[in-house]
């Protein structure tokens, strides 16, 4: 399915999230968050109450650092070693078990395979478009099967506070040295990935194949059900 509620203007660059838009992100967080919790799990002191634990510590580390809202690798990293301090361990101990705790998560977090009809997709575009990323998430395209496809991957945090924030869109608008009208966003969220992009100047295209309530009222530009449904884009 595509539906076009408004016509696009001229578009020079594709710009895609990632997570739960190239590729299903639901099981890829589920493992792993189980790394996580096996290493944090091998500790004595970790609590048996460990996910009312761990959210108070997300919640004290916010707390003391508003800007880790905008930056999810360094929230998790911030909450860790939040956890391990208030654990009582010595500050370079707790370095140490934050650390551990948070690369078991991020190598299960990159372990991605995606799949060979979107590869293929995503390579039909790239023949009349540049194409990007942009994403709040903090998976490292360079550890699987998207590395090298992309001219730019601007994530929250590192590159500009998270959509709908217009950071990540304006960034990318200055890099490329086009106009903000010239990038086509796809994404599966109403409220981060449409919103962002609405608000941003850019056009932009929904992926509705998520059952969510989202908070946004406003429409994009193109509806779909179905990344591969991107192939109408391509011109014979």
């Amino acid at each position: 399915m595509i539906r076009f509620n408004r016509a696009l203007s001229p578009v020079s660059v594709l710009s895609f999230d990632l997570d739960d838009t190239l590729y299903n992100n639901h099981p890829i967080i589920k493992s792993a968050l189980q790394a996580q919790a096996d290493y944090l799990e091998t500790l004595e002191q970790w609590p048996v109450d460990s996910m009312s634990y761990w959210l108070k510590c997300r919640d004290n580390a916010l707390k003391q650092d508003a800007t880790l809202i905008d930056d999810v690798t360094r929230w998790r990293q911030a909450a860790l070693l939040y956890a391990m301090t208030n654990l009582g361990f010595d500050k370079e101990t707790a370095q140490q078990h934050a650390h551990g705790a948070y690369q078991a998560f991020a190598d299960a977090r990159s372990q991605i395979t995606v799949a060979n009809d979107v590869l293929e997709l995503l390579a039909s575009l790239n023949k009349q478009y540049r194409l990007i990323a942009i994403t709040n998430g903090n998976v490292e395209v360079e550890k699987f099967n998207l590395n090298g496809m992309f001219e730019l991957v601007l994530q929250a945090g590192p590159h500009g506070k998270a959509k709908p924030h217009s950071a990540l869109f304006d960034t990318a608008a200055a890099k490329l040295n086009i106009p903000h009208s010239e990038i086509l966003h796809i994404g599966d969220s109403l409220d981060t990935d449409v919103q962002g992009a609405n608000n941003a100047g850019c056009q932009s295209v929904w992926l509705n194949n998520q059952e969510t309530q989202y908070k946004y009222k406003g429409l994009a530009d193109i509806e779909i059900s179905n990344i591969l449904a991107l192939r109408h884009l391509v011109k014979s």
